[in-house]
């Protein structure tokens, strides 16, 4: 029976054959690679890694393998890119935490807010090599198929800005309409913090946060700054509540079809475009142009004591611990727990 899902694989593969212009013994060799941001390795952490891996992979192999880049999203969203690469219609893709839950639900585990004490620790939980990265992509790769080449944070914290005040205690959230996605995890973070969750679609937020519709929002530093939140927000205050990954997916049978030196090659390629990655984004939240610098032009910058977070902490862990128990169920739990032992294995 050739069903909608079916019909709609057939076009995808249509347009990429057509978009890609290769004969099926090209393709064979052909790196098919999709991200949702610009293809300029200044502007977004995927542009850097995807510049880099493709240097490193096509001069690495000898032109053996190419790397074909779709940027900007041109092969869909991120689900149904992950869907295109297990399928094999796509070789590979890097995709958000938003994107995987709906093919690996388990992700959720990332929402617990305040889990991460700073980026370093981020970057040795959040990582191939660590314990927990270790039990994560077997799992995924379990329940979907999909191999990690892989993992990183897509871009830095989640903070909250406001046009009332700034926030230095819990007491300063109370009542404010704070912007998120429609995400039960998100919306119970700013709830239990005293705050109340106004789901709106992006394309709303920043119309919103100028009428008064919501009084404030939460993104990480170089997502305010590209949404030019500054212009409609007067209070920016460092919380450092959520950090969310980027995963990045090759097609097992792909990976597997070539030979063990290029196997070596895209892995090293992959490792070392994932530290470009973290380091160009840790440039951009820093760039006078593009980053915090550029907010606090405009913005009144403020962050929030350690003592306080312990109590923002406090406040909204339980509440998304409890989302995680019920719609995760036992194996989430498992996975938030072997999360949070390596977070406490790195704080040191």
């Amino acid at each position: 029976m050739f069903t909608l899902r079916k019909f709609t694989l057939a076009v995808a593969a249509t347009a990429i054959a057509a978009a890609v212009g290769a004969s099926p013994a090209f393709a064979e060799k052909t790196l098919r690679l999709s991200h949702l941001n610009p293809d300029n390795p200044f502007d977004s952490a995927s542009g850097a890694m995807v510049a880099v891996f493709k240097n490193l992979v096509e001069t690495g192999t000898n032109g053996s393998v190419k790397v074909q880049i779709f940027a900007n999203g041109q092969l869909g969203k991120d689900n149904e890119v992950i869907q295109q690469v297990r399928d094999g219609i796509v070789e590979s893709t890097i995709s958000s935490s938003g994107g995987l839950a709906q093919h690996y639900k388990t992700v959720g585990v990332f929402d617990l807010p305040f889990a991460f004490p700073n980026i370093t620790i981020a970057n040795r939980v959040i990582d191939l090599d660590s314990d927990f990265g270790k039990k994560l992509t077997a799992d995924i790769s379990a329940k979907t198929g999909l191999k990690t080449i892989g993992l990183l944070d897509s871009g830095g914290y989640f903070e909250i800005s406001n046009s009332k005040r700034p926030i230095k205690t819990l007491a300063d959230m109370q009542g404010l309409r704070i912007r998120t996605m429609t995400l039960p995890t998100h919306e119970a973070i700013i709830k239990s913090l005293g705050g109340v969750p106004t789901a709106l679609p992006w394309a709303e937020v920043y119309t919103a946060l100028q009428t008064g519709v919501a009084d404030g929002q939460m993104n990480p530093v170089p997502i305010i700054a590209f949404a030019k939140f500054d212009e409609v927000q007067k209070y920016l205050s460092i919380t450092n509540h959520v950090l969310t990954p980027y995963f990045w997916f090759i097609n097992a049978k792909f990976y597997n079809s070539l030979t063990p030196e290029e196997r070596k090659v895209i892995d090293q390629a992959a490792e070392t475009a994932v530290g470009a990655g973290r380091g160009i984004s840790r440039i951009i939240e820093s760039s006078t142009e593009k980053g915090l610098p550029k907010l606090g032009k405009k913005m009144m910058v403020n962050t929030i004591a350690p003592a306080e977070i312990q109590k923002f902490a406090a406040a909204a862990q339980p509440a998304v611990r409890k989302i995680i128990e019920e719609q995760l169920g036992a194996d989430g739990v498992a996975m938030l727990n072997a999360m949070q032992a390596d977070i406490k294995k790195y704080s040191y």
